[in-house]
Parts: structure tokens; C-alpha cells; sequence
């Protein structure tokens, strides 16, 4: 088994992008960041004929969807999976733009005790759990004969015990969210938890969208392609803050974290953060059944994703990758808490009353967003904005 950092598997190398000399060129919108909320707004904005220039500290565009092969020959995701699914129509044509796609339904396991069960919980996580042999009606009164009833939801214990009672929270939430966040479920608002569903049927996909597919030659080509435009010039490993007077006049669209912004004015907003552990195994086609294993009880990290699944790829080896969470370190997912909602607000204020800027994004909105809302997001605000901007 071998071991490495992002950077020891090659997983952050540069892609090639035009380079600008920021003294001939002046843009009229300047966007700060290369992920998805970015990538979106500066092709429907180029395509209405304005001209884009895209910073992004980073050395790569995609943001936290960039996918690579690793020095093994095996299409990574270096910042953890990214697996894309929606019900939006408008979405997923517009993505389809950029990339053909292939058909994949995620699937995920729980350690429990030393045995995998599915989740979201189902009838056959009870079944085996409990060596029961509910029907589908058996099912769902088993569940509403362990529920607790909490009335008002406030909490994601609240949802949690409100769907599924004590004995499975304690086995499948609480253990995972303590690590995945640093907060027991008490502690976290409701949204959290509510992002999980609870059937009663064998149903074993994690998410139950209308559209669920990976793009076929993987995040990065599909980037690329959004990006490939006469219009679109894109600067890698810089700074916003070092060449924003380079571009007075221009509108920016800032997708970065809003706290970062205003030089935290306020104090920090909270972000959880995460480590990952790349692993390659050669001449293991295959580690485990599914996608994703989540660790609930077990071990630091709290899930191992194989790639293989998620890609299609045939390779003799494979490689996979343990999340541990933490909370130093680039902002991955916001905190949801009431606390923290009422902090952002007083950023969101800061925000609205800035001049030609606009905020979109998991960062820039301080919202848990799925990458399928983000692009939902950006495109509505896009279209808006260039509307705005043509008048």
C-alpha cells in the first residue's frame, strides 16, 4: 500500500491556462475563483460577449471538483469525491454543454460493529441490523414505534431521534457527525441531518435525483471546455488582493470566503476543513463493493471513498482516499449553526452594500450547498448580471 499527500501523488498539478499580462489587458469582470460558482458565471457571461478574466489561488481550475491522475495512472478526485446529481433540467444541459456523461447511482456503506449496512438507512439495514424480516409496512412501523417525537425541530438530534429514534443515531449520526463536524448533533441546526433520508423500501442509492451521472472524461476536461472561450483569459497561483487595483472599473464576482473579503471584520466565520489520505494499491483491482465506506464509530477518518467506482476506470491497481476532518486548513464546508448564521448575516450587510461585486457560492454565501446548486446559483445570477451589464 502506498501512501501520499496531495502533492506526493501529483494530485495538484497545474493545467495549462492562457497566462495574462495584467498591463496590456483590462477586463470588465473580474471573477475570483476557478470552481464551479466561477467557471459557470464566466461562460454564460462570455457568451453574452463580455469579457472575463478569472483569478484563482490555486493551481488549478475546478476548485475543490478538480480531478487528476494520480502518478499510478488512476483519475483521482485530490480533495475528496465529487459525485454529481440533480433534479434541475437546466443544469444538467447546461453542463452537458462540456461534457458527455456516464451513468452512475452512488452507493455508500456503514461500519457498524464490524458489519456494512446501507445507507441511507433502509429496510435491509434493519433486517440485518436487528435480524428482523420486515416488509416494506414492517418496516416503516418499526420505525414509527422507535421514533421520539420532537416538536419543534431545532436540531439535527432533533431530526435525527424525529426519524429514526435513539439506538440508530447512536450507531449511524452521532459518532459520524462528532467527527465530521466537532459538534455533537445537539449542537448542529437542523439542516445537517435533514440532508439524510430514512426509507422503508431496499433502495440503496444514496441520493434519489432524477439526473445522476459523472462527467465521462472527468471534472477537469469538462472545466477545461467551460473555460475555452475567446473571451475568457484565467490567471493560476494569484492573489486577488495583489491585482484587484489592476482592474478598477471592472465588476467583480467573488467567490471566495466572505469573511476572507472584508479582512474578517467581524472575526472568523467557521469552516470545517478536511485531510485526505490518497492511498494507491497496486495489483488490487478492487478494495471495496461500493463507493464510499463510512466509519461512524471506527478510526479518526470518517469514510474511504474508491475512485474506480465512481469513474469507470479499468486499472490493475486502484486508489482510495480516508477524509479526516479538522479545523485548521482550507474552508471546506460551513458550519450551520444559529450562531454562525447570525455572523454571516453581518457580513451579508457588508456585502450588499458593496458597488459593483457580487457574492455566489458555498463560501461566499456561507450555505452547505451541493455542486448541482451551485451551478443552479450562478447560472440564475449570471444571466441576471449580464443582462445588468448590457443595458
Amino acid at each position: 500500500m502506498q501512501h501520499g499527500t496531495l502533492s506526493e501523488t501529483a494530485a495538484v498539478k497545474s493545467q495549462v491556462v492562457t497566462v495574462i499580462d495584467f498591463t496590456m489587458k483590462k477586463k470588465n469582470i473580474l471573477i475570483v475563483g476557478a470552481g464551479f460558482a466561477g467557471s459557470v458565471c464566466a461562460r454564460i457571461l462570455a457568451d453574452q460577449g463580455h469579457s472575463i478574466h478569472i483569478v484563482d489561488k490555486r493551481s488549478h481550475i475546478g476548485g475543490n471538483a478538480y480531478d487528476v491522475h494520480d502518478e499510478h495512472g488512476v483519475l483521482v478526485h485530490p480533495y475528496g469525491p465529487h459525485i454529481f446529481h440533480t433534479n434541475s433540467k437546466r443544469v444538467i444541459e447546461f453542463l452537458s454543454r462540456f461534457t458527455d456523461w456516464r451513468f452512475y447511482e452512488h452507493r455508500v456503506l456503514a461500519q457498524v460493529e464490524g458489519e456494512l449496512y446501507p445507507i441511507p438507512i433502509n429496510r435491509t439495514t434493519l433486517n440485518k441490523l436487528y435480524k428482523l424480516d420486515l416488509d416494506e409496512k414492517g418496516a416503516e412501523r418499526y420505525l414509527d414505534s422507535v421514533r421520539e417525537n420532537r416538536d419543534p425541530i431545532k436540531t439535527s438530534e432533533d431530526v435525527v431521534l424525529n426519524s429514526v429514534g435513539h439506538d440508530l443515531g447512536e450507531k449511524f449520526f452521532r459518532g459520524y457527525t462528532r467527527k465530521q463536524w466537532g459538534l455533537d448533533l445537539s449542537e448542529l441546526s437542523a439542516g445537517v441531518a435533514a440532508r439524510i433520508p430514512t426509507r422503508t423500501n431496499d433502495d440503496d442509492r444514496y441520493f434519489a435525483d432524477t439526473y445522476q451521472f459523472m462527467p465521462s472524461e472527468g471534472y477537469g476536461e469538462m472545466f477545461r471546455k467551460m473555460l475555452d472561450h475567446p473571451n475568457i483569459s484565467v490567471s493560476l497561483e494569484t492573489d486577488f488582493k495583489t491585482v484587484r487595483h489592476l482592474y478598477p472599473d471592472a465588476h467583480v464576482i467573488y467567490t471566495g470566503p466572505v469573511d476572507e473579503y472584508f479582512d474578517h471584520r467581524y472575526g472568523r466565520l467557521p469552516y470545517r476543513s478536511l485531510r485526505f489520505d490518497h492511498q494507491h494499491l497496486p495489483d488490487t483491482a478492487q478494495v471495496q463493493s461500493v463507493g464510499t465506506v463510512n466509519f461512524p464509530n471506527d478510526h479518526a477518518y470518517t469514510r474511504t471513498t474508491e475512485f474506480k467506482h465512481l469513474t469507470g476506470q479499468t486499472h490493475t491497481g486502484t486508489s482510495i482516499v480516508r477524509e479526516y476532518p479538522q479545523a485548521e486548513g482550507d474552508p471546506y464546508y460551513p458550519i450551520p449553526r444559529p450562531e454562525n448564521e447570525a455572523l454571516f448575516k453581518k457580513y451579508a450587510a457588508l456585502a450588499d452594500q458593496e458597488i459593483d461585486v457580487t457574492f455566489i457560492g458555498r463560501l461566499a454565501q456561507y450555505r452547505y450547498y451541493n455542486m448541482d446548486q451551485v451551478v443552479a446559483a450562478a447560472l440564475a445570477s449570471a444571466t441576471t448580471l449580464g443582462e445588468q451589464l448590457s443595458a
